[in-house]
């Protein structure tokens, strides 16, 4: 018998996955994923409904009362961007996705089961096309061929790569299945030779070109009409005899079929943007918009569906809606805050990436953009921002920003103020930051001034002042974002620009029309940062500022003693964040600090030199592990964490402290210890609690304190170390003081 050597490297490695799975277990529950699931790349019917693949997920959409099911990560899905979706004859649902991801969901066990061959091979281009059932066979069109699956064990049965003469690994949009496989594939069509046993012999195959009559060698769908056999391509319809192609229906020439679907005796054809009904005689205009269309389907509850960039349009004979579940305008967080009352609030995106911004209450989702709001000058809203007043601000790529203040918006912009554009059009203007000061003036950064005023205060009594930032040094720089103003007014922020890249500060010292007292610096390599390349600024709960980069993290800490050399400040680097290039900082109630990073969420502790955690798409519902923003709603302890495939929330025991206590409420009651690893949480804590554990006669047996916050647990053992015994036992909070203090009881049952 070979006995294997001690690796410590693997100890160590097994010993860090089982603490981490620890941690999430017990620190983060009720993961949400919140994603816009109106691009719709598949539908498929079924008896109560239809089944929809979205860009951001999937969803069933039941008419009979109007109602949606969502499904995505949480659900167990692997896939996020999904592009196909049918029923198989049991009833399960298949997804597949743009990385060849398969997920299998069964509605009457409300599980998942994913199919991760393709995802984990080699191929650079894994996209499932379509699933096609036949009997207990799934076929999957992909990237790379066709492969079969069996439905009912998972596994693949075999693989197609060859058709022809056509090249290896070739892309196959579609395929319909009548005894015989057709595929439409971007090099021709591609059909199974009747009696062909071993499909992966390139000699199984017959292929057609534009050489056999095809208008296009690129194939989107083929389907049998009135005995016929007809194809999609890029270049019009085509009908086949049995030995050839032909162009037929004029109409189609020169434009990109999209889809063709049978229903009804008629042929639908969807041509860019229109869809047209064909009986076999005419072609007549069905329905036609200037929404970007891409397939079809039929329902016999519903009628004709088309998918879209705005959910499934239900297509009548006159008119149309559209069907897509609430949800957020589009799967991008540039830019998130949480204002008072708790709600979120989301920027959207720079250019034509914008879509305007939107606010999510905890229930539902409102979406403001140029369509429902007249005010707005456009959808580039690109930064978020709350103030202390709960007034929310919003910067726009190009139009100023706008305010929101209840139910009233107000545009700013360089017709009612006296900001000005960048050099090339100082029309355009763009604001990359705001911050409020101790007398709630708020401040307003200014992307790229041609008039070298980067920053201005709007104050509270609705004037305005703009500045030059000495440190800037006359410069007319650009790409100036991170506005935050700290518990001194000083005001901090960074660019990127080549010409002066770094973090700079001022402070106006509290007169905003004498300049001659203001203070203005610059930080730089020079002066201790790990890198001029600015990305994120934070100011936590005992007043220092972390800084992020390209590579990792500072902390500035003696804020109160800054000076234009910057002499007083004290600057230190992050050594658990160390090469770390930073997307985003937040600060949670206990003063840990959410980094976000394009590998995953880091939480490291509250001076960090501890690395709490990591959270990435592998041990979590993280959509992504690249993270655009992070937002915490103290109060409940939500993290809100923005990604480039949609949103993630969910709930810490980092909640902020009530002000004095009322009840303790504690849970699970009651309280089983021995067995897992489970804890009894402890809500209702003021700041920094002081926690007692006492027997029912008073015998003191655990003390410690709380983490800071509202929330403390107690892992059910004495101070020795050992699990108390069954029984009632008293819970005494109190703050610093012993002033302020409360009880509470809990029943222990050890096992």
């Amino acid at each position: 018998m070979q006995i294997k050597q001690f690796n410590p490297y693997l100890f160590i490695i097994i010993l860090l996955t089982f603490f981490i799975h620890k941690t999430l277990a017990q620190q983060f529950t009720n993961f949400r994923n919140f994603t816009d699931m109106k691009r719709v790349t598949s539908i498929q019917s079924a008896n109560s409904g239809i089944w929809a693949a979205t860009n951001g997920g999937g969803f069933f959409y039941n008419p009979t009362d109007n109602s949606f099911t969502t499904l995505n990560k949480t659900d167990g899905f692997n896939g996020i961007k999904l592009t196909a979706v049918t029923i198989d004859n049991s009833g399960k649902i298949w997804f597949g996705s743009e990385d060849g991801v398969i997920d299998v969901y069964d509605p009457s066990s409300k599980t998942t089961s994913s199919i991760l061959d393709i995802f984990n091979s080699g191929r650079s281009s894994k996209s499932i096309n379509q699933l096609l059932i036949s009997g207990d066979t799934v076929i999957a069109a992909t990237d790379f061929g066709i492969s079969l699956i069996d439905s009912k064990s998972l596994l693949f049965l075999d693989t197609f790569f060859k058709f022809g003469f056509f090249t290896s690994n070739i892309q196959v949009n579609s395929i319909f299945n009548n005894g015989l496989i057709y595929a439409s594939t971007i090099s021709g069509v591609a059909i199974q030779k009747s009696g062909a046993v071993n499909l992966s012999a390139p000699e199984s195959w017959d292929v057609f070109t534009t050489l056999n009559g095809l208008p296009s060698n690129t194939i989107n769908k083929i389907v049998s009409y009135k005995s016929n056999l007809y194809a999609g391509t890029n270049n019009g319809l085509a009908l086949f005899d049995g030995t050839s192609w032909s162009s037929i229906l004029s109409a189609f020439s020169g434009k990109v079929v999209k889809d063709i679907l049978v229903a009804s005796d008629t042929l639908f054809i969807l041509s860019q943007n229109t869809i047209s009904a064909y009986d076999g005689t005419q072609v007549f205009t069905r329905y036609t918009t200037n929404i970007n269309l891409t397939t079809l389907s039929y329902s016999s509850s519903l009628g004709l569906l088309a998918g879209s960039d705005k959910g499934v349009i239900r297509v009548y004979d006159t008119s149309s809606s559209n069907i897509f579940p609430n949800g957020p305008a589009a799967n991008q967080f540039p830019s998130m805050v949480v204002d008072n009352d708790g709600n979120l609030w989301s920027a959207s995106g720079r250019d034509v990436t914008g879509v305007g911004f939107y606010k999510y209450d905890g229930n539902s989702w409102t979406i403001y953009d140029i369509s429902n709001t007249n005010v707005l000058p456009s959808n580039s809203y690109h930064v978020a921002y709350s103030s202390p007043t709960n007034v929310k601000y919003f910067g726009n790529w190009g139009r100023g920003f706008v305010e929101v203040k209840d139910s009233s918006i107000v545009n700013y912009d360089v017709n009612n103020t006296n900001l000005v554009g960048i050099d090339s059009d100082p029309n355009f203007l763009v604001i990359s930051g705001f911050g409020a000061d101790s007398k709630d003036n708020i401040w307003v950064l200014n992307f790229w001034a041609t008039d070298r005023n980067t920053l201005n205060v709007l104050t509270s009594t609705g004037t305005w002042y703009k500045f030059l930032v000495p440190s800037e040094n006359n410069l007319t720089l650009q790409m100036h974002f991170n506005l935050v103003v700290d518990q001194n007014d000083t005001k901090w922020f960074s660019s990127t620009d080549p010409k002066k890249a770094g973090l700079y500060f001022f402070n106006e010292n509290s007169t905003l029309s004498e300049l001659s007292d203001d203070i203005s610096g610059f930080i730089s390599t020079s002066n201790g940062l790990n890198s001029n390349s600015v990305s994120a600024i934070a100011l936590d709960k005992r007043g220092e500022l972390w800084v992020g980069s390209n590579l990792g993290v500072n902390i500035i800490s003696n804020l109160g003693s800054i000076s234009t050399s910057g002499s007083g400040l004290r600057i230190s680097s992050v050594f658990s964040l160390r090469q770390q290039s930073i997307n985003c900082i937040a600060v949670d109630p206990l003063n840990q600090k959410w980094i976000g990073t394009n590998q995953g969420l880091l939480l490291v502790n509250s001076d960090g030199s501890k690395l709490i955690t990591t959270l990435n798409t592998s041990n979590s519902a993280l959509l992504s592990d690249i993270i655009t923003s992070i937002a915490i709603k103290e109060n409940t302890g939500e993290v809100f964490v923005g990604t480039d495939n949609g949103l993630t929330s969910f709930f810490t025991t980092a909640v902020k402290p009530v002000s004095q206590f009322s009840e303790l409420f504690t849970y699970p009651s009651p309280f089983v210890i021995g067995v897992g690893s489970s804890e009894l949480i402890i809500d209702g804590l003021v700041k920094d609690s002081q926690v007692k554990i006492l027997s029912i006669s008073g015998k003191l047996l655990r003390e410690f304190s709380s983490p800071g916050g509202r929330i403390a647990s107690w892992d059910g053992k004495d101070q020795a170390g050992q699990y108390v015994s069954s029984g009632v036992y008293l819970i005494v909070a109190f703050d610093n003081d012993g002033n302020n203090i409360t009880t509470g009881k809990i029943a222990v049952i050890r096992k």
